[in-house]
């Protein structure tokens, strides 16, 4: 099986682009790929518990349902650090998230791990 890294920066402003990645990564995780996913710029965001339970995308299921999957499929999710602190997602948001932060550094190394990258 492969190891796919998927990017996103889809927010909030668009529900169903910002679910994409999520259910995209779900279904990859389900046929038996390790996916891990970094989440930048509007997509951190989505970190924020009171900010995903209100994304519901067109002709998907709910973000915080499709999230929830990705992680009980063990979907590694980092968001970038620089990114999350512009918009006030603190530690705590993250870890709740079950999310690691992300940098430049680590973006390199998934993307250097990946065997295929997805950018949504």
């Amino acid at each position: 099986m492969a190891k796919i890294f998927m990017k996103s920066s889809w927010g909030s402003d668009d529900p169903t682009r910002a679910a994409m990645v999520f259910g995209h990564s779900a279904a990859l995780a389900k046929a038996g790929h390790q996916v891990r996913m970094f989440l930048l710029g509007e997509a951190s965001v989505l970190a924020r518990k009171a900010i995903r339970d209100q994304l519901f995308p067109v002709g998907w299921p709910a973000l915080a349902e499709q999230w929830q999957a990705c992680v009980e499929l063990g979907v590694a999710i980092e968001v970038c650090d620089a990114c999350r602190i512009a918009r006030g997602i603190s530690d705590q948001d993250l870890v709740d998230f079950r999310a690691t932060v992300g940098s430049p550094a680590t973006l390199v190394s998934g993307i250097e791990w990946a065997d295929k990258i997805i950018a949504e």
